[in-house]
């Protein structure tokens, strides 16, 4: 499997904000936002080839029974269902981490769903030259949908502007079932400052419609920096 990093920190996203983790990142996307914060899995994908034998022994190192499979999109990894058959054959609890492009039957604790709103597509980096195929492949709601009626799940919207608001509202009414409780909202920010401008409307509008504000403790702590 073909990985960027694997390391030990605390979840910054999400309903398990603050739980450690050990994060197995895999290298890989097949979209392209252009506020991508790991463009070594993306853009510029780089990494080494692991065994599962070897990222197993890597995490036991860890004190925690807590892993994070995330990218990337690690769905796209040919062994990721290997992968979490072994860590829930060992007791761990498995979050997966993907845009939802791509279903696989995956043995997870829950799926952390992010499905990337049309701000995210990128018309202007790299000349636009990813765009078409990013909005294309961006809302697979066939996917998102089959991991909400197999798995516990959380909806993890990033959110650029106030103009996103109505769009997510336009996908959570396609889709069936949904708990307002696992809808998130998390702010684009790769910086403290991104963060401190956008949360506080971000809040407003979770209080608004009911939805959890998803907080990004790594940006708040470390900044924008690999193995957080």
């Amino acid at each position: 499997m073909f990985l960027a990093e694997i390391f030990y920190s605390v979840q910054g996203e999400g309903r398990l904000v603050g739980v450690p983790s050990a994060f197995i990142r895999t290298s890989g996307c097949n979209l392209r936002c252009w506020f991508c914060d790991s463009n070594y899995t993306s853009w510029q994908p780089e990494g080494a080839n692991h065994t599962i034998a070897e990222i197993l022994s890597a995490i036991s190192a860890f004190p925690t029974q807590h892993v994070v499979v995330t990218g990337g999109e690690p769905l796209l990894a040919p062994e990721i269902e290997v992968l979490c058959l072994a860590l829930a054959e060992r007791g761990y609890h498995i979050t997966v981490e993907t845009a939802a492009t791509v279903y696989k039957p995956i043995i997870c604790d829950l799926a952390s769903l992010s499905p990337k709103l049309a701000s995210s597509t990128p018309f202007e980096r790299e000349e636009g030259r990813f765009a078409e195929k990013h909005d294309r492949l961006r809302l697979q709601f066939d996917v998102v949908q089959a991991f909400m009626d197999r798995t516990d799940y959380q909806l993890k919207f990033v959110i650029d502007s106030p103009k996103d608001l109505p769009e997510v509202l336009s996908i959570l009414e396609r889709l069936h079932g949904v708990d307002a409780a696992k809808v998130l909202l998390m702010p684009q920010a790769v910086t403290r400052q991104q963060l401190d401008e956008r949360s506080p409307w971000l809040m407003e509008a979770c209080k608004k419609h009911g939805f959890r504000f998803c907080p990004r403790l790594q940006i708040e702590v470390f900044g924008n920096v690999r193995g957080t």
